[in-house]
């Protein structure tokens, strides 16, 4: 059965999210994932399969991006575990659509694919994001629980800096159920890497 548009794309907000993979290398312990089936104006963004190029292009042309400006890579999954997919889908938006394309990723990417894909992504999209989560590599295992040990972290930080020589347009984020000791020491992490941070509110219903 062919995934429906509404599981590939979604509206949170006032953003348009492309939800393009259900596969992840990591586990959060505050994953939303875990605790509904959706959110936004989705019912459920658990995908059937891997969507193709040509699933994700046709929910594109089935959507009225009219009143919205951006279009994000971010579903319940890490995207870059669809590597190709992502590439195809952001030229292809970038061909038909005068909107900005930003990609939420955990930035664990490259070890993913087994090669170094910053400069594969950030030439294909406006905006990168990527979750922080945690001050150090013990606390991210623990928190963060990735496939790839307790190098992750750095494998991380290194993702970040790759991608901040390559654009201006890219940020590290935290949730605030980390505690304010937490969120200032990431804060400290940011700087020293002249990467802006972002905190977001664990309402149930964040992005990532």
């Amino acid at each position: 059965m062919a995934n429906t548009s509404e599981e590939i794309l979604y509206v949170y907000k006032d953003k348009v999210y492309l939800n393009i993979t259900n596969k992840c290398p990591c586990a959060c312990t505050f994953c939303i994932r875990s605790k509904k089936d959706a959110i936004g104006d989705a019912s459920n963004l658990w995908l059937n399969h891997n969507p193709s190029f040509e699933e994700v292009k046709a929910a594109i042309d089935a959507f009225d991006f009219n009143g919205y400006n951006e279009i994000i890579f971010c579903g319940y999954g890490e995207p870059t575990n669809s590597f190709d997919v992502l590439v195809k889908t952001a030229q292809y938006i970038r061909s038909k659509l005068g909107i900005k394309i930003r990609v939420n990723t955990n930035g664990l990417g490259s070890l993913v694919n087994g090669r170094d894909i910053s400069a594969e992504l950030c030439s294909n999209v406006d905006a990168v994001s990527i979750s922080l989560n945690c001050s150090n590599k013990e606390d991210y295992l623990k928190t963060v629980r990735p496939k790839f040990g307790i190098e992750s972290f750095d494998e991380m930080l290194d993702f970040a800096k790759k991608c901040r020589a390559l654009t201006e347009n890219v940020a590290l984020s935290v949730v605030d159920v980390i505690g304010e000791d937490e969120i200032e020491k990431c804060q400290k992490i940011a700087e020293g890497l002249n990467i802006p941070l972002r905190v977001r509110k664990y309402d149930n219903s964040s992005d990532n």
